[in-house]
């Protein structure tokens, strides 16, 4: 045998040798991380100072973190929806919170607005590529048997919560197994009460009755946990839509004791929503350390397995944190904003721009951060050029790749991000480079069925004023007037979710219009 030809035959047996021991394939593994109502600044890697985040801060020393990436949404659902079909909330299909449809096989109303068949294009296309897919903790796109039903829209496992407003309690006394209902040894209790009448708010006896004997996060960790291990050959989309840290406030004793007498602390005994607690900045501060503690059980599952360089981890949140000392919580002893403006539920930043952390070694630099704009619609074209699947990008979608961005290479940056909302009084936001462009009281109460005059935009430089300190609109009407002609033009009506100021006295209707061709972001 020749030597060159020796050399050509070595190759190629070495090839086949890897391929072998790899049975998966060249395609990595994706494992999102989803907090709920978890601030830009409740965590390490962020500034947090009080709540200790080990694990979150070591994936931020082994990845990239960004500064500048934007939820959704301002509240759940259609943050997750933006997420998951890669359309922005004036596209999207989901474009406020709306409970207890009950067009599902749940009962009781059970289930938030169920998106259209098909409708989820991140899990659906991964599947269509050979990836197992999994989502454990918090659904809210649908109930079970419904289109929205996760089993439907391209998830092979689900367990956890179907229903945002059953995971209002984290001892509630069933989660979903897929089509399953799995019932729990906890008893039945509101999970929106105050302390009884003639209750020592100081004794710890007086919170008994709001515990139960199983932490749901707990459970579905073990099962997000198991679905790694029972996948760890193949690969796989491993979604994790924890309802940490979102109220109510219930932790296990154990997590509290971390933190028990060593904050100063008022009980909170109710009356601002949700249920009381002795102790809640403790509370709120186990929370996040157990979850940051779970976080690290399934990483370290990774590491075991051998799969590290195989794994993208992205960890963020879907929108900022509660409004002050509602439910017990307290951002501003925290400094759960990063000290910018807003909270959930608000189009300020701090309702919207969430803490962001990308690992995957060996490609993405450790230890680096960007400040590219970033939104939950760039997911999956993002993971679609990483893994190689450029080519089966959806058309017709809102997000931009930024892969490019984590590795490493320059790239444009984002034309604009947009972002409305029909609650809240109607909102609409629109950001580009560092302009930022802002209108209120779209849909003030008792609007439906009437005119409503389009409100003033508020104008930001978020470069010299990343606080939102001063509205530069009359400086600057030429900016004004192009930011209100891109708000306009990326406004699609729907007559489920009705924005008067924009749509006209148009009353709300049972169904949504379909999407319809949206207008492309110049640069795409």
């Amino acid at each position: 045998m020749k030597p060159a030809f020796r050399f050509f035959a070595a190759l190629i047996l070495a090839a086949a040798s890897c391929f072998a021991a790899d049975p998966r394939g060249s395609r990595p593994n994706i494992i999102f991380l989803l907090a709920d109502d978890l601030g830009y600044g409740d965590i390490g890697p962020f500034g947090q100072k009080i709540i200790r985040t080990p694990n979150l801060d070591q994936l931020a020393r082994d990845g990239m973190k960004f500064t500048q990436h934007y939820s959704g949404h301002n509240v759940c659902a259609p943050s997750r929806c933006v997420l998951m079909t890669s359309l922005h909330p004036g596209h999207a299909y989901i474009r406020n919170n709306r409970g207890g449809v009950g067009q599902g096989s749940g009962g009781g109303g059970e289930g938030q607005e169920p998106v259209p068949p098909g409708e989820l294009k991140l899990p659906l296309t991964l599947k269509k590529l050979g990836y197992t897919t999994g989502a454990f903790g918090k659904w809210g796109l649908g109930a079970v048997g419904s289109t929205g039903d996760p089993n439907k829209q391209g998830i092979d496992r689900f367990f956890g919560y179907n229903d945002q407003a059953v995971a209002h309690n984290f001892y509630p006394t069933y989660l979903w197994d897929n089509y399953r209902r799995v019932t729990l040894k906890n008893p039945a209790f509101s999970a929106h009460q105050k302390l009884p009448e003639g209750a020592d708010p100081n004794d710890p006896k007086s919170y008994a009755t709001f515990t139960g004997n199983e932490y749901a996060p707990d459970l579905i960790n073990e099962q997000a946990r198991r679905f790694l291990r029972e996948n760890k050959d193949r690969p796989f989309f491993l979604y994790y839509p924890t309802t940490v840290p979102h109220l109510a406030l219930q932790v296990p004793v154990d997590s509290l004791a971390e933190y028990e007498g060593k904050l100063p602390d008022e009980p909170y005994p109710g009356g601002k929503g949700y249920l009381p607690h002795r102790t809640p900045h403790a509370a709120y501060a186990a929370m996040i350390t157990r979850l940051d503690r779970e976080i690290g059980r399934l990483l370290a599952m990774v590491d075991e397995f051998g799969l590290r360089e195989k794994t993208i981890v992205v960890f963020t949140s879907d929108n900022g944190p509660l409004w002050e000392r509602f439910g017990g919580t307290d951002s501003a002893f925290f400094n759960s904003t990063g000290g910018l403006r807003g909270q959930k539920g608000g189009y300020y930043e701090a309702g919207v721009r969430v803490p962001c952390i990308v690992r995957w070694t060996g490609r993405v630099r450790a230890g680096s951060v960007n400040d590219r704009v970033t939104g939950f619609e760039d997911w999956l074209p993002t993971f679609l050029e990483l893994i190689g699947a450029k080519d089966v990008t959806p058309k017709g979608i809102d997000g931009i790749s930024f892969a490019p961005t984590l590795l490493g290479q320059k790239q444009p940056e984002r034309p604009f991000l947009y972002r409305e909302s029909q609650a809240y009084g109607g909102q609409q936001y629109l950001r580009v480079g560092n302009w930022k462009a802002f209108r209120t009281n779209l849909n003030p109460p008792g609007a439906r069925g009437k005119s409503v005059p389009v409100p003033p935009i508020e104008l930001y430089d978020l470069a010299s004023d990343p606080k939102e300190a001063r509205n530069v609109a009359a400086e600057h009407p030429d900016i004004v007037a192009k930011m209100e002609r891109i708000m306009k033009e990326q406004h699609l009506p729907s007559k489920l979710w009705v924005i008067p100021a924009l749509d006209g006295p148009v009353a709300e209707q049972g169904v949504a219009v379909p999407n319809a061709t949206k207008k492309k972001q110049k640069g795409e």
